[in-house]
């Protein structure tokens, strides 16, 4: 196992700035429930994506480029990982009639919730690979299958409101299919029931999980270092809330962002089956991981573009013969 540069100052300093950010921007930013325009998320966005790549230069000036490197391409995964999830929240959210007013609220509390849940799978994951080194061929396996199932099923849309999960949802915790303002639960008939807004808290915890199983063994192809690890993962996480409301009403024009997905997971996976005999340097691993993510967004658009250039030339040409008709 890699030793860990996390010193107990250094994971409680990282702890405690969390939860300082997390205080400001509930306790101070988002006091008030309030539509998150285009303009607020980007800011955010800038301020999150900031404060990580200060902390990489911090890693990188302290311990060197290796890990510098490491946290850096940890975090590029993560981040883009993120974006799939984005997919799923707007699904979650447009199902349930969560209005932008308050899906901020939604998100914080689920993803303050998935800082507690990942930081466990992190430290349970780095257990398992230090006490059971085979396991590491196990997780390389899952992200390469995982990879190929992304790939066939790229253009396909997630359901996470529907079919068995949302039955076993609603079966599990009585609900009412009407907003009670901010609350989660409210009275009816003399009963605590959920509002839609925990309905869609769940369903986002779930689906965080569900990708968890992905993005934390892809990590760990990347560096065993747990703090690593853990602190690219939740800058990662901490930035979601801004990026969703940053691309959420444009993340059908990501053609080919799980095709780029895919192809990470697989490279990640394939990284991992074969650590122990090849080793990839961090600049080369951070440089394919780019190039992995990149490449099919520009296809994806440029093919866009070609068809919309192919399909006004057509609509003209049947608009065409029908101008005499109607002149006479």
């Amino acid at each position: 196992m890699v030793e860990s540069i996390g010193s107990p100052a250094l994971w409680i300093g990282f702890l405690a700035f969390v939860a300082l950010m997390l205080a400001l921007d509930l306790g101070v930013f988002h006091r008030k429930a309030h539509v998150i325009r285009v303009r607020e998320a980007l800011g955010w966005s800038v301020v999150w994506v900031a404060l990580a790549l200060t902390f990489n230069a911090l890693v990188w000036w302290q311990f060197g480029a290796d890990r510098g490197l490491e946290f850096l391409t940890g975090y590029l995964i993560e981040k883009s990982l993120a974006v799939d999830n984005i997919f799923v929240f707007v699904i979650i959210f447009s199902a349930l009639g969560v209005p932008p007013l308050y899906q901020h609220r939604v998100l914080f509390w689920g993803i303050l919730s998935a800082l507690v849940l990942r930081a466990g799978m992190i430290f349970a994951g780095t257990a398992l690979l230090a006490r059971f080194h085979w396991t590491i061929y196990l997780f390389g396996a899952l992200l390469v299958a995982t990879g190929v199932k992304l790939f066939l099923g790229r253009n396909e849309a997630p359901d996470p409101t529907g079919g068995r999960l949302m039955r076993l949802v609603r079966r599990v915790i009585p609900s009412t299919h009407e907003l009670r303002g901010a609350h989660f639960l409210t009275i009816e008939n003399g009963r605590r029931v959920a509002t839609p807004l925990l309905l869609a808290l769940v369903l986002v915890e779930i689906s965080d999980v569900i990708f968890a199983v992905d993005s934390i063994p892809a990590i760990f192809a990347v560096t065993l270092d747990p703090f690593i690890v853990f602190t690219s993962n939740i800058f990662a996480i901490l930035g979601l809330r801004s990026m969703f409301f940053l691309l959420a009403g444009m993340v059908e024009r990501f053609s080919g962002l799980k095709t780029g997905l895919s192809a990470v997971l697989v490279y990640v996976g394939v990284k991992m089956l074969a650590m122990d005999w090849v080793k990839v340097p961090p600049a080369l691993s951070l440089a394919i991981v780019a190039a992995l993510l990149v490449a099919p967004v520009l296809l994806g658009a440029w093919r866009d573009r070609a068809r919309g250039h192919r399909a006004a030339p057509a609509s003209g040409r049947v608009l065409g013969p029908s101008r005499p008709e109607e002149s006479r």
